[in-house]
C-alpha cells in the first residue's frame, strides 16, 4: 500500500517536472516573439513618424503664399 502511494507520488512528480521544463520552452518562445514584435513595433513607429515628418515639410512648401 505505503509503496504503490509512493510509486504515484514520484510518477506525478515526474509528470510535473515534464510540464515545468515544456511550459518553461512555450514561455521562452513567447518572450522571443515578443521581443522581435516590440523591436518591429518601435521600427514602424519610428517609420510613421519619418512619414509625418515629410509630409508637414511637403505640406508647408506647398502652401500658397497669402497674397497669392
Amino acid at each position: 500500500m505505503i509503496e504503490e502511494r509512493l510509486i504515484d507520488i514520484e510518477s506525478k512528480i515526474s509528470y510535473q517536472e515534464d510540464t515545468i521544463q515544456e511550459l518553461n520552452k512555450v514561455i521562452y518562445q513567447q518572450q522571443k516573439q515578443i521581443d522581435r514584435l516590440e523591436a518591429i513595433c518601435s521600427s514602424l513607429i519610428n517609420n510613421v513618424r519619418d512619414i509625418s515628418d515629410a509630409m508637414a515639410v511637403n505640406s508647408i512648401a506647398n502652401e500658397k503664399p497669402p497674397h497669392y
